[in-house]
């Protein structure tokens, strides 16, 4: 299990955001986020939107720390990198939110 975030430089409603992801699957993704509190509103796509505060949560709960450029390698690498206006696997359509522009969804 690997979950990946990159540092919070990410602006958007008046907050700085990180994003999180996994290397092997939506399910690892979506259960780490459970564990450690960040709703399901939160998800974008293929990542979770973090704001800052919740940077170190996710940092002590086992998610390794990289840059945003090797987030997206290790996620296009997996095959997980959904790119804006593709449907999710569960046939719901994307909210059309690019990576940076963070839904304002996680608290």
């Amino acid at each position: 299990m690997t979950l990946y975030i990159d540092p919070p430089t990410w602006p958007g409603h008046g907050r700085l955001w990180s994003h999180l992801v996994s290397d092997v699957s939506y399910e690892e993704l979506h259960a780490f986020a459970a564990r450690i509190g960040v709703p399901e509103r939160a998800f974008e796509r293929d990542h979770y939107d973090l704001p800052s505060h919740r940077y170190e949560d996710a940092v002590r709960a086992g998610a390794v720390e990289v840059g945003s450029k090797e987030l997206v390698r290790r996620l296009t690498g997996a095959g997980l990198r959904r790119p804006k206006g593709r449907a999710a696997a569960d046939g719901s359509l994307p909210d059309g939110a690019a990576p940076g522009e963070p839904s304002g969804q996680a608290d």
